[in-house]
């Protein structure tokens, strides 16, 4: 077996590390970072940035590189080294470009979530409604997003299916809301 090694040319070598890197980013990319589900906990830049710098991804990304620019420069003429050097430059490079991208689309993403305090101050309709003592349930909008909450009237007094309420506070997962008589002016901080 070791003869076998042996007897393969740079060339050969540098084929079949491309090709376990790209059967590696294969199964990254079906599975996800193969490292999650190993329990293995690296992470040299990942957290928060959802991409790690020693992600199965960016490692798979580097093998394939560096095999791939190996067996070029080996079929070109340049000696191990040389192959091996440009190999290590071509890994480093895709690897670090998917790395830096990768952490760039996680950055872009937009969170469907409204935060409570984007409510506050806001106009909604009352789409269940508010009894006296009890919950009905408000829609409003912000930005493109419709809002759905519980609502609970800050006075004791039913609010009617239709009406117009402005959401004064927020209360755990219910907001409180006064009806809107149009006499105040207040455009929310996030529109």
């Amino acid at each position: 077996m070791l003869i076998f090694i042996f007897d393969l040319s740079g060339f050969a070598v540098f084929l079949i590390i491309a090709a376990a890197g790209f059967v590696f980013l294969l199964l990254s990319f079906f599975l996800g970072d193969l490292f999650e589900h190993l329990n293995a906990d690296i992470d040299l830049g990942g957290g928060n940035g959802g991409i790690a710098l020693l992600d199965s991804r960016v490692i798979s990304i580097f093998l394939t590189a560096f095999g791939g620019v190996g067996a070029i420069c080996s079929k070109l003429g340049l000696g191990v080294t040389f192959s091996s050097a440009g190999g290590l430059f071509g890994g480093i490079l895709l690897g670090w470009v998917i790395f830096y991208f990768g952490r760039l689309l996680y950055r872009q993403q937009a969170s469907s979530s409204v935060g409570a305090h984007q409510l506050i101050g806001r106009t909604a309709e009352v789409v269940v409604a508010i009894k006296p003592g009890s919950v009905g349930q408000i829609s409003c909008r912000v930005g493109a997003e419709r809002v759905e909450k519980l609502a609970r009237a800050k006075t004791d007094s039913e609010i009617k299916v239709g009406s117009q309420v402005r959401i004064e506070e927020i209360a755990g997962e219910s907001v409180v809301v006064t009806i809107d008589d149009g006499a105040r002016s207040f455009l929310p901080p996030h529109s």
